[in-house]
């Protein structure tokens, strides 16, 4: 249940530090919010705003707020398989994933054609170079990296899922930080002082906000046309190795955007920063870390909350902490009895499950906006 932390700033979160709560409450001083900015409780420090937190505002929006990973979010896809359909282990998966979803920063695609599905997400209001345009099409249906991941998974059922977590990689990026330094560089012009440069925001009316909107949604579009490609190859690779199966369904959807909305009796810009729309019915996806478990859910539609939820786990330690505190040993223990790229245990040590909050405390922190529909158990895991 929430409670109320500082000056228009409300926490679902259990666990969260007093530096996460003043930087959220640094957002929720800015004079266009309108309501309170409503913390997940997966929240934990980010770049000017926090990650798991849900800011509404009138007649402006923070570049920085949606992030340079514009339209990062999940997709998962439930099969007909079960886990009796599944080999013994899953490592003739892997080369194929590997093979076909490339992944890492700047990693893409080495022949990538155009296809009809990026064509239909048409193009971005900034008039991308020759070499942004071939960012465009070789990293569409590419991976990423950090924390970006491929499972398979079984649900309570012994039904698999497949669940793939990815954003709208270099060019996402590159677009937005053309905007985030824009909206900088206006605050400077106009001698408007910050508690945070990173708050700089856009003015609604401005030709800044509509050429920064129009490729938000457009960087939005890329990252979901672009997790839809790479969740069909997953699962078409997924039952080229089990040699059959069909799709039952798929849930696609963002946890970094920004959509116009009516909450509370006005109309008002809505960014989740690490927060899925959780409107009554609404379905998503909320993974937890590697070896924990993941959650199909769905929206109860609270409005205290904008209608929103958890992303995920949430970080407790940054990754130069997680590097020097835990260990590659420690994610092999984590990771038994799992198909995963074990051979780089040491490079993924900062995506091991101690450093994030522990998902099941999450997932009771807002047990007043989502109902749990399936929990995930992995067996494959491959990290960008």
């Amino acid at each position: 249940m929430p409670r109320q932390v500082a000056p228009n700033l409300v926490s679902w979160a259990s666990d969260i530090d007093q530096d996460t709560i003043d930087q959220a409450s640094r957002a929720a001083r800015l004079p266009f919010v309108r309501g309170h900015v409503a913390l997940m409780p997966d929240a934990h420090l980010g770049i000017g705003a926090t990650v798991g937190s849900v800011i509404p505002t009138s007649a402006a929006i923070i570049p920085a707020a949606v992030g340079v990973d514009i339209g990062c979010g999940m997709v998962a896809t439930e099969t007909t398989l079960t886990a009796g359909d599944l080999p013994a282990d899953l490592s003739a998966l892997m080369p194929l994933v590997e093979k076909r979803i490339p992944a890492g920063v700047a990693q893409g695609h080495e022949d990538a054609p155009a296809t009809d599905a990026l064509a239909a997400i048409g193009r971005p209001e900034t008039e991308l170079t020759g070499k942004q345009e071939k960012t465009v099409l070789t990293q569409f249906g590419t991976l990423g990296s950090g924390n970006h991941f491929v499972e398979v998974c079984l649900d309570e059922r012994d039904r698999v899922w497949t669940v793939l977590h990815s954003g709208s990689r270099g060019i996402g990026n590159q677009l937005a930080t053309r905007h985030i330094d824009k909206a900088k560089a206006l605050m400077r012009q106009y001698f408007i002082e910050l508690d945070d440069p990173n708050l700089a925001y856009l003015v609604q009316g401005t030709p800044e906000f509509t050429h920064y909107i129009r490729d938000m949604l457009w960087a939005q579009r890329y990252a979901m046309g672009s997790r839809a490609r790479m969740d069909e190859t997953v699962v078409a690779a997924l039952f080229e190795v089990v040699g059959y199966g069909d799709r039952v369904r798929t849930i696609n959807c963002h946890h970094n955007f920004t959509a116009k909305e009516n909450h509370h009796g006005q109309n008002v810009w809505v960014t989740r920063k690490g927060a899925i729309k959780a409107a009554h019915g609404d379905e998503g996806v909320i993974p937890g870390s590697m070896g924990t478990q993941s959650y199909i859910v769905r929206g109860l539609g609270n409005p205290a909350s904008y209608n929103s939820c958890s992303h995920g786990a949430g970080r407790r330690m940054s990754r130069t902490k997680a590097r020097k505190e835990l260990t590659g040993a420690s994610l092999a223990e984590a990771m038994a009895g799992r198909t995963w790229n074990a051979d780089r245990a040491e490079a993924l040590v900062d995506e091991h499950p101690a450093a994030y909050k522990p998902i099941d405390q999450v997932m009771a922190d807002q047990r007043d906006l989502v109902e749990i529909r399936h929990t995930l158990r992995q067996v494959f895991n491959y990290k960008g």
